[in-house]
């Protein structure tokens, strides 16, 4: 009987290191055609290199777009929220250029629209909110690294989520108040 080793036969998937390697051996024509390829491919793959080159009037409005769409979901049209899918959008900005102060701008955004739709649709979920205090946590911890001049405007719109939280339960403003106490912002 043939010494059949499992692990020799099967395939491993392909690597960053192999798709590099075939990048080495395309010109520059190639790659343009390749980024053009990916460009059409997605509109995903449009707001990264959108961001990236910082093209366009708003590079964070289709990011601003997805967390609305998961965070303030259409009920008419049945629609879910899905907490991961709108972290995701902050994620994929993050890749494309991850500017500070454009990942605190969705971090505050992310935030908003968290408690507006709790506050407007009455909706009370609590892993929902334990998303809601986190990224406000994050967005305290963001804002902190960015110049002087550039906090006070999205603490007080963080002071504002904190209000719009008042009645939701589930400790969410007590969670809040005591972020704000720990990073020095009136609420």
């Amino acid at each position: 009987m043939p010494d059949i080793n499992p692990k020799a036969t099967r395939k491993t998937s392909p690597s960053w290191s192999d798709v590099k390697a075939k990048l080495a051996d395309i010109d520059r024509a190639g790659l343009i055609g390749l980024v053009q390829a990916l460009y059409v491919a997605s509109k995903d793959n449009q707001a990264f290199l959108h961001a990236r080159f910082m093209l366009g009037g708003d590079v964070l409005k289709p990011y601003k777009v997805a967390i609305d769409r998961w965070l303030w979901p259409d009920a008419f049209k049945n629609q879910d929220t899905s907490v991961a899918k709108a972290k995701k959008a902050i994620s994929d900005y993050k890749k494309a250029i991850g500017q500070p102060n454009g990942i605190a701008e969705l971090m505050v955004f992310y935030c908003e629209r968290a408690s507006g739709f709790s506050a407007d649709i009455g909706y009370q979920d609590d892993g929902y909110f334990d998303a809601l205090v986190r990224m406000f946590e994050q967005s305290l911890k963001m804002i902190a690294t960015l110049p002087e001049t550039q906090r006070p405007a999205l603490w007080a719109r963080l002071a504002e989520v904190r209000r719009t939280s008042d009645n939701f339960g589930y400790g969410v403003a007590d969670d809040m108040d005591e972020l704000l106490a720990e990073y020095g912002v009136d609420g």
